[in-house]
């Protein structure tokens, strides 16, 4: 098939690479207004390479708007919350178009509910249908490959056929397609972000309590997750949840069940858990400091809302920046990726040193506070920490070390709900 792909975003590079990569003739269109799009890069280095090793083979084509050609079989659309004018713009564009009608129009965009409806209203004579984004920053291509269903909302019989057509490379011949209306999957993708950031903030919640009780949360962890009835994935305490899709997904379901006078009390428990737990690190650092931070260097390791990934969007860095700042202290951070985004957020600060290797950021520290799981920070040197730092006080914000391990090299540890 010929699939044209449209918007710059994770979704549609990842989508365009792997419709090109599966047999199909991919035109893809990142910006609406820009030719020059040949040049553009993803974080994710196997993305990258996907992208160029389709596009050398000429099955991906990365073309301008009035390069897409009219024969297309069917239009993928995604962009970001804040692209609606964009598409807007490319749905004029195509409605000036000799094209032969009815299309397979599928918007993989994150609109939120109705978001599809609003598109439909340009293009009313092609079959729309709703493809959630599958995309998982840090795991992007296996994300889309190895999912064991595909929610999928359709508005004509016609577009069951032809989407799982566009799909079917990807998947066994007998794969699980949940078809139903449109409205009803867009309603499905927020409430699985609700669903997967409420178990995040019942753990993050449990492990205070955990905490006071003299339990470890690790182990309450294992022990929950061994049921089969929940199953281990979303479990993990911490320093909350972050990125902006799925941040974006779980607000917009809070305001969407607020709108039709459902006040869900269960969601806004579950946002503000999660706000609360992006300072639990800086309320341990400030009761150990017995609230005296002015002055004293604290090393960060993370900004980034997750690993694999140089976003920051909803991360726990910037309330914890926030608060640091705010008692006067210096803070040392050290990212693999996300540097450039916190030096263009925050500018040139001399309580804010970034530093490009991990150790350089734990020079004279009073204290070392791990937010994002990256893999290089999994493994210590301990004697390279003991030498550099003021003071062996390790915040493990993810819970990924051994608590009687780094006591025994000579460390305070705090983690969430750990003992």
């Amino acid at each position: 098939m010929k699939i044209a792909v449209y918007g710059a975003t994770l979704n549609a590079g990842v989508m365009a690479g792997l419709f090109a990569e599966y047999g199909h003739s991919v035109f893809w269109c990142p910006y609406a207004k820009d030719a020059e799009a040949s040049d553009i890069q993803y974080q994710d280095k196997t993305i990258n390479q996907l992208i160029s090793l389709q596009a050398q083979s000429k099955r991906l084509i990365i073309c301008a708007l009035n390069e897409v050609p009219l024969t297309i079989d069917a239009y993928f659309f995604a962009f970001n919350s804040n692209e609606q004018q964009q598409l807007d713009f490319i749905l004029d564009n195509l409605q000036q178009q000799p094209i032969i009608h009815p299309k397979l129009m599928i918007n993989g965009s994150s609109f939120g509910l109705n978001g599809t409806t609003q598109l439909q209203q340009k293009l009313s004579q092609d079959h729309w249908c709703y493809l959630p984004d599958m995309v998982q920053e840090g795991n992007a291509i296996q994300s889309v490959l190895n999912v064991n269903y595909v929610v999928i909302g359709v508005d004509h019989s016609d577009a069951n056929a032809q989407i799982k057509e566009v799909l079917r490379p990807f998947y066994r011949a007998n794969h699980d397609y949940v078809f139903m209306p449109i409205l009803d999957a867009e309603f499905t993708k927020l409430s699985i972000s609700g669903m997967l950031a409420t178990r995040i903030s019942y753990m993050n919640d449990l492990a205070q309590a955990a905490e006071k009780l003299g339990i470890d949360i690790a182990n309450v962890r294992l022990g929950v997750g061994a049921d089969t009835r929940i199953g281990g994935s979303y479990l993990a305490t911490g320093v909350g949840f972050g990125g902006e899709n799925f941040s974006h997904d779980v607000m917009t379901l809070s305001q969407t069940l607020a709108d039709t006078g459902v006040k869900s009390q269960l969601l806004e428990q579950v946002l503000e858990i999660n706000e609360q737990q992006k300072e639990v690190l800086f309320r341990k650092l400030w009761n150990y400091y017995q609230c005296d931070l002015k002055g004293k260097i604290i090393a960060i390791w993370g900004a980034s809302f997750k690993e694999n990934t140089p976003r920051t969007h909803f991360s726990p860095i910037h309330a914890m920046l926030k608060a640091l700042w705010a008692q006067g202290a210096i803070v040392q951070l050290h990212d693999p990726q996300a540097l450039p985004l916190i030096a263009k957020q925050y500018g040139q600060r001399d309580d804010l040193i970034l530093c490009e290797d991990q150790y350089e950021a734990v020079q004279g520290a009073s204290a070392l506070c791990l937010l994002t799981a990256w893999k290089q920070y999994l493994s210590l040197d301990y004697k390279q920490l003991q030498q550099a730092m003021q003071h062996p006080l390790i915040l493990d914000g993810r819970n990924v070390y051994d608590p009687t391990y780094v006591k025994a090299q000579g460390f305070a540890y705090e983690g969430v709900g750990r003992k």
